[in-house]
C-alpha cells in the first residue's frame, strides 16, 4: 500500500536469504582470490583456511626461484610473470580485449538496426525474418560447431582474426531483446524525426539508440562476458600462439597442475587476473543493468 510505514528490521530479515545466497555465490570467486596470494602449503590445508595466514605475490613473482634448479621448498615455483615474457602475456591480452570490444560493439550496433528495422519498418517477410531468428535460438550451439568449422575451413579462415570475430557478430537474442524495447517506443518520436527531415540511419543514430542505453548496457554484460570468457570457439579454430585468446592459455597453464601440483596457486593468480576485466565491466554497467533488463516488460 502507498504510504505504508515498513520496518527496517523487518526489511532486513526478508532480505536475509538472499544476502545468504549472495555469500554462497562469491565463496568461489573468495577462494580463487584469496589463494592468489597464499603459500601452497595454506591452499593445500586440511582443513581448509578462509583467511590468509601469511600473504605474498610469489604466485605472481617469486624471487627465491631460480631457473634450472629444482627448490626443496615445497612453495617455491615458477611464479606466473616468470613463466611467460610480458610481451607474450600482453599479446593475448589484446587478443582478448580486442575480440570482447569488437564483437560486443558492432553485434549490439547491428543487432539494434535489425531491431528497428522489424519494428518500425512493415515489409513483406519482416514476420518470418523474425521467426527465423527466433528459431535460430532453439538450435543448440554445439550442433552448429561442425558447420562454422567447415565454412571456416572453406574461406581459409583458421587461425585468423576473422574466424574470431566475425561468427560472434550474429546475436540472435539481442535483436529480438532490443525489438521488444523498440516496440515500446512511441511513433510520434519517428514522426517526428521524418517531418524534420531525419533519414533513416539518422533517426537509429540519434533517437533509437540513445532510447536503447538501458538495455545496450544490460547487453553489453551479457555479450562482453560472453565473448571474454569464450573458450571453446577460439579452441576449434585457433592452434597458434599469435592468434590464442587468455582462456585458452589458461587451460594451458592449468594443465601443468598434472605436472607439477605446486603450480595451483599460479593458476589461482592467473585466474584472478583474467577475472578483473569482467568484474569492471559489470561494475561500469551495473547501475544500467536492472533498467536494461525491465525496460521492454512494461509495455505503455
Amino acid at each position: 500500500m502507498v504510504g505504508e510505514k515498513r520496518h527496517p528490521v523487518l526489511d532486513q530479515l526478508i532480505r536475509l536469504p538472499f544476502y545468504l545466497l549472495a555469500l554462497f555465490v562469491l565463496l568461489p570467486y573468495y577462494w580463487m582470490a584469496t589463494a592468489a596470494f597464499k603459500p601452497l602449503s595454506e591452499i593445500q590445508a586440511r582443513p581448509p583456511s578462509f583467511m590468509i595466514k601469511e600473504p605474498s605475490f610469489h604466485n605472481f613473482f617469486d624471487p627465491r626461484w631460480v631457473f634450472g634448479e629444482v627448490s626443496p621448498l615445497q612453495d617455491v615455483t615458477q611464479g606466473l610473470f616468470q613463466r611467460y615474457e610480458a610481451s607474450f602475456i600482453g599479446h593475448i591480452f589484446l587478443n582478448s580485449m580486442g575480440i570482447t570490444v569488437f564483437v560486443t560493439l558492432f553485434s549490439l550496433l547491428f543487432a539494434s538496426a535489425a531491431a528497428y528495422i522489424l519494428v518500425k519498418h512493415k515489409f513483406w517477410g519482416a514476420n518470418l525474418i523474425f521467426g527465423l531468428i527466433i528459431a535460430s535460438m532453439m538450435v543448440p550451439w554445439e550442433v552448429t560447431i561442425i558447420p562454422n568449422f567447415l565454412t571456416m575451413r572453406d574461406l581459409g579462415w583458421i587461425n585468423s582474426y576473422q574466424a574470431l570475430l566475425i561468427p560472434g557478430l550474429a546475436k540472435a537474442f539481442t535483436v529480438f531483446f532490443f525489438r521488444q524495447v523498440i516496440m515500446n517506443m512511441p511513433n510520434d518520436l519517428f514522426e517526428a524525426a521524418k517531418i524534420d527531415g531525419a533519414n533513416e540511419f539518422r533517426t537509429w543514430w540519434q533517437i533509437v539508440l540513445p532510447l536503447l542505453r538501458p538495455a545496450l548496457a544490460a547487453m553489453v554484460i551479457f555479450v562482453s562476458l560472453a565473448e571474454w570468457n569464450n573458450f571453446m570457439w577460439p579452441l576449434i579454430v585457433v592452434n597458434d600462439a599469435n592468434h590464442t585468446t587468455l582462456p585458452l592459455q589458461l587451460s594451458q597453464l592449468a594443465g601443468d597442475l598434472s605436472k607439477d601440483p605446486r603450480s595451483a596457486g599460479v593458476v589461482m593468480a592467473a585466474t584472478l587476473l583474467v577475472s578483473l576485466p569482467a568484474l569492471i565491466i559489470f561494475m561500469v554497467f551495473q547501475k544500467d543493468f536492472i533498467n536494461g533488463l525491465t525496460a521492454g516488460s512494461v509495455k505503455g
